[in-house]
């Protein structure tokens, strides 16, 4: 079972793993906890309902990784801002959810699932997003409840978190990544998986947004780009050597 912040975050990094996953006959189930109404988009679609739409497009990107089930938590995207939104109607945004009442909601779909593993976020949430954070905690947490055996935490590389970090997020010291899984098998699914998320490849000048440049690099270029996807097991000891392979 992987855990993450808002549509698209299960495409961008982890949908390689996802899509080897499900090949390999595992059962593969995306919580997302979020609906990504703050994500940037352009004028065409409103914002009233782009968190509706942005669950589509999951839905339509974890069909195309192959996972079997797939869960929101019932959150609202809490934006970047140094600052937290007031809650929409309805809804309250993640990072003011108590952290044991959601991850006791995951832990319920981790007991459903008998799920042997869940993918989480490092502590820093990749890139210091409020969401992403917060995930780590809760996904952390919904594990020891639901007495899931192992976590693995899903890290962006340090070039990518220097570029993304939020000004006012101050990033704590990481330990070594354990596992870097080769995804280049799947990586043409994984393209597919992220361009499902239309809304946030479409710009409204005529510079287009960094995501749908991405999906448009040649084959070799995008498989250097996002041709491996890394992670930490907090369980592996220390000094261990890098793995490239998660369980099967």
């Amino acid at each position: 079972m992987a855990l993450h912040a808002h549509p698209d975050d299960e495409a961008l990094l982890t949908g390689g793993t996802l899509a080897q996953a499900a090949e390999a006959g595992h059962r593969v189930v995306i919580v997302t906890a979020t609906d990504g109404s703050l994500g940037l988009t352009s004028r065409t679609y409103d914002r009233q309902t782009l968190g509706q739409v942005r669950l589509g497009e999951l839905r339509e990107s974890a069909a195309l990784l192959g996972a079997e089930r797939v869960e929101w938590l019932g959150f609202a995207d809490s934006g970047m801002g140094p600052e937290v939104l007031p809650d929409p109607q309805g809804l309250r945004r993640f990072v003011r959810v108590p952290v044991a009442e959601a991850a006791e909601r995951v832990a319920a779909i981790l007991r459903e699932e008998a799920a042997d593993l869940l993918i989480s976020y490092d502590r820093n949430g990749g890139y210091g997003h409020p969401d992403h954070r917060r995930v780590h905690e809760v996904g952390a947490l919904a594990a020891e409840l639901a007495g899931t055996p192992r976590v693995l935490e899903a890290r962006v590389s340090d070039r990518v978190a220097a570029i993304m970090k939020p000004r006012h997020v101050v990033f704590d010291p990481l330990e070594p990544v354990t596992h870097v899984v080769d995804v280049r098998p799947w990586l043409e699914v994984k393209r597919a998986a992220i361009r499902a998320h239309r809304s946030q490849l479409e710009a409204d000048g005529p510079v287009p947004r960094n995501i749908e440049l991405l999906t448009r690099l040649p084959a070799l270029v995008l498989s250097r780009a996002i041709g491996t996807e890394r992670f930490y097991d907090p369980a592996r000891p220390p000094g261990s050597p890098v793995s490239s392979h998660l369980w099967w």
